[in-house]
């Protein structure tokens, strides 16, 4: 039926992804002196061909609402009141999950990463949290500086104002490769699960192909990079290394997870002896480590068409998420339309989030 859903707004909704924006010079107080000079003479040593800067178009203004810009100034997803106004009370959200995407992990520098992402830590913690207790912080971390991303890890843990650690789906490996593999032994004997959000760095083409010609293709590639990584962190063996390792893959869509599985189960039959390491059929993977957050939504001519999708994924591994104040926000109310049973509204908008995150 091609209707919106009536979201009982008593439920309280966990959004898994909102993000926040620094008003000016507000990291500032959490950066140490040697790294503040540094900033201001260096900038951030971001991988790819731009310094500090988005390629596109749509990256201004800053690929946001045109109604999310506070009126009090400053960036979108900057002002908390105004975000508590237009997001977690419009929306009763019960826990917002913040994802920063402010190159703090993605800098060449892994010393200037490093501090740059315990700078982040902080000022979400300070600036977000302590200021709405609905909202959580992501714990940044420097990915490809293991130990110094554990360091951080190990840190930030035990903070209830932290719900997981974030990675990016661009990275300089899969992150199936073992020079990942103390952030996730430090995720799994943390509790901590991990955010893999798209984006990341960006050391080559988008594409196997190449670069692209136009954004809408380098747009629908973020997909493909969701799908390299959970491949890389299946057929590498990380879930059988850390069986209780939580994926949560957000803003890649899920379209593709389906016949991800399928394909990667047919060539499993096939090739098994090659990974050993994989001791059932990569589908299982998916539907005991993995989880998707929804947004953005597919939209398939017959709703009906998602509900089918849905289906086939598994109603507990999908994850509502708004992009909050991003121009593509999809509105819980009118982002699914199709009808849904009262326990599958529960598992979407709060129950599966509740098995995914650590919210204390």
């Amino acid at each position: 039926m091609n209707a919106p859903v009536d979201v009982d707004v008593r439920l309280g909704i966990i959004d898994c992804d909102i993000h926040p924006y620094m008003k000016p010079g507000a990291l500032n107080q959490y950066l140490p002196e040697r790294w503040r000079d540094h900033v201001v003479q260096y900038g951030k040593f971001n991988c790819g061909i731009y310094a500090d800067r988005g390629t596109y178009p749509r990256f201004s203004p800053n690929t946001s609402r045109r109604d999310s810009w506070p009126p009090g100034g400053g960036l979108p997803g900057s002002d908390v009141p105004f975000m508590r106004e237009q997001l977690l009370d419009a929306y009763n959200i019960a826990y917002g999950v913040l994802e920063p995407l402010l190159g703090g992990n993605t800098s060449r520098n892994l010393d200037e990463a490093a501090a740059l992402c315990t700078a982040m830590n902080d000022w979400q913690a300070h600036d977000f949290v302590d200021q709405e207790p609905r909202l959580r912080a992501s714990i940044l971390v420097p990915q490809d500086d293991a130990e110094a991303s554990v360091k951080e890890i190990e840190k930030r843990a035990g903070d209830p104002r932290f719900a997981q650690i974030q990675l990016g789906s661009k990275t300089s490996e899969p992150l199936g490769r073992r020079r990942y593999w103390p952030i996730f032994a430090a995720a799994q004997a943390n509790g901590l699960s991990i955010g893999l959000h798209v984006g990341g760095t960006q050391n080559s083409a988008p594409s196997a192909s190449g670069w692209p010609q136009f954004y809408i293709e380098d747009h629908h590639m973020l997909v493909h990079s969701m799908q390299n990584q959970a491949a890389s962190l299946i057929l590498e063996g990380v879930f059988e290394a850390f069986p209780r390792l939580k994926v949560c893959m957000i803003e890649g869509g899920f379209g593709w997870v389906p016949s991800l599985g399928w394909r990667l189960d047919a060539h499993w039959a096939k090739m098994r002896d090659e990974v050993p390491q994989v001791k059932r059929p990569p589908s299982e993977y998916m539907r005991t480590n993995l989880w998707y957050a929804t947004q953005p939504v597919e939209e398939p001519e017959n709703p009906d068409d998602l509900r089918q999708l849905f289906d086939w994924i598994g109603w507990d591994r999908m994850i509502y998420s708004s992009d909050y104040p991003h121009w593509d926000f999809d509105d819980p109310h009118l982002a699914f339309r199709f009808q849904m049973t009262e326990q599958e509204k529960r598992m979407l908008f709060r129950d599966n989030a509740l098995n995914v995150y650590t919210f204390r």
